[in-house]
């Protein structure tokens, strides 16, 4: 049985403060509905191919642009962030270089976890509902709602920024069949004249406010199957799993700080990492250091071919 919670922004603040124990640096809500103006610019990115392979890009593109369509009778969004950026940078100097999002274990599983208990703190509180969890794993635009539930603007690199703590931020999202007074207010656009991003990309897959994913070093090193074009030799900076370029030189990034999360902080083997030891890497020292991480995604074969791309500089 629904309860007075249901009235005023009582819910709302209720939420916030449950997702902050929980750990969340940040948390809105907005309305479910169609986003016509987001689709407007996906079907374009999409029809210039600048999705590379990542087909299922193209799938279940009505859901992508309207959650409605993805939970039965979803009136709301609760958009969380949870905050990835590490205590300690790995070691740079005679090293590969991997994205911060990956020293630790799969965020998948982590953040799921916490927005499981937020959901059953608010069922508490309203009674059974109709909801479903989404990380990174669905038809959702989560850059998008979370712009619209006030936690940020899309960047000229195209990643969100929160004007409290920077962009290096996990996304989720409990799309419920309830509705969550909210003022929302929207965070204008601050990058400005600022390019900083699109300059630092090294194989210029950046202009403003779009992406090519076919020239990504995130994309080729990640989602990427086959050979990766001899024309980006020399170019990836020493990454061999993701970039976090375009980040790292984010001015709004100052505002970083380190997460608390210790299911996210990097084993002590990780840490010892040099490049003889990545380039004598074998599969299992792989399984050793990165089960039930992101790393697992790529593969041995492939974190392998990335190794050995980026250790041949020279054609």
């Amino acid at each position: 049985m629904e309860t007075n919670f249901l009235l005023g922004k009582s819910l709302g603040e209720f939420i916030k403060k449950e997702a902050d124990t929980l750990g969340f640096f940040d948390c809105g809500f907005s309305s479910a509905r169609h986003l016509p103006y987001d689709e407007k610019r996906m079907e374009i990115w999409l029809d210039e191919g600048k999705n590379a392979e990542m087909g299922y890009l193209e799938r279940n593109r009505e859901k992508r642009y309207n959650p409605t369509l993805l939970v039965e009778g979803a009136k709301s969004l609760i958009t969380v962030l949870f905050n990835y950026y590490p205590s300690n940078i790995l070691e740079e100097i005679d090293n590969y270089k991997i994205s911060k999002y990956t020293y630790g274990k799969d965020y998948h599983y982590i953040i799921k976890a916490k927005l499981k208990e937020l959901l059953l703190k608010i069922e508490d509180k309203t009674g059974k509902r109709k909801s479903r969890i989404f990380i990174d794993s669905a038809p959702v635009l989560d850059k998008a709602w979370a712009r619209e539930s006030g936690l940020g603007y899309i960047g000229k690199n195209t990643i969100l920024i929160n004007k409290k703590g920077g962009s290096f931020f996990f996304i989720g999202h409990i799309i419920i069949d309830i509705e969550i007074i909210n003022e929302i207010k929207t965070v204008a656009n601050s990058c400005g004249t600022c390019t900083k991003c699109i300059q630092a990309c090294p194989t210029n897959a950046l202009e403003p406010f779009k992406l090519d994913a076919n020239k990504c070093i995130s994309y080729l090193t990640i989602e990427n199957k086959g050979d990766i074009p001899n024309t980006f030799r020399g170019k990836f900076e020493d990454y061999i799993f993701g970039c976090d370029i375009c980040m790292d030189v984010c001015p709004w990034n100052r505002f970083a700080t380190p997460n608390k999360e210790i299911l996210l902080q990097p084993s002590e083997d990780l840490k010892k990492m040099e490049k003889k030891d990545w380039e004598n890497l074998n599969k299992e020292k792989f399984d050793a250091l990165f089960k039930g991480t992101a790393v697992e995604r790529t593969g041995f074969k492939g974190l392998k071919r990335n190794i050995d791309f980026v250790k041949e500089k020279t054609n």
